[in-house]
């Protein structure tokens, strides 16, 4: 019997979502054995344990599904929102609403993913953030406000 550590090769899933966000694309993983789409990165699906898992363009459509402010002091860059977003696709991801202040985001908010790079103490990071969707607005955003 082969286990998944026996199967798997190249870099692991969330090398390859860094990746994908470094290319300015927001790519999900989708089980082909079930179509369940996944978040965060695995090696296999925790729906149905497929293997069989490939990475799909999604369209950064969401819904605030939860959110809680963090209060910092300002000199440390004042409060700031941690969201829980559900994905059009389906998958709930934790992020943060920008672009609004961090108390008056709200439940039920619809949303659209951007593509942003952080510097953290290993280097950089690629992340995704989401502002409020505007009216008429379409495709994943990156930072620099091109279409991905």
């Amino acid at each position: 019997m082969q286990s998944a550590v026996d199967t798997f090769q190249g870099d692991g899933p969330d090398r390859e979502f860094q990746n994908y966000l470094g290319r300015g694309e927001f790519r999900l993983q989708q089980c082909q054995a079930c179509n369940e789409f996944i978040f965060y990165p695995r090696v296999l699906c925790p729906h149905c344990g497929g293997f069989d898992l490939q990475w799909r363009l999604v369209s950064g459509d969401g819904v605030v599904y939860s959110t809680t402010v963090v209060r910092r002091r300002e000199e440390k860059g004042g409060p700031y929102n941690v969201a829980i977003i559900e994905l059009a696709e389906g998958p709930r991801m934790m992020s943060r609403v920008e672009g609004i202040a961090a108390d008056k985001v709200a439940i039920g908010s619809a949303v659209k993913a951007r593509i942003a790079t952080e510097s953290d103490p290993q280097g950089e990071r690629h992340i995704v953030l989401f502002d409020l969707a505007e009216a008429g607005s379409s495709g994943v955003t990156n930072a620099g406000g091109g279409a991905g």
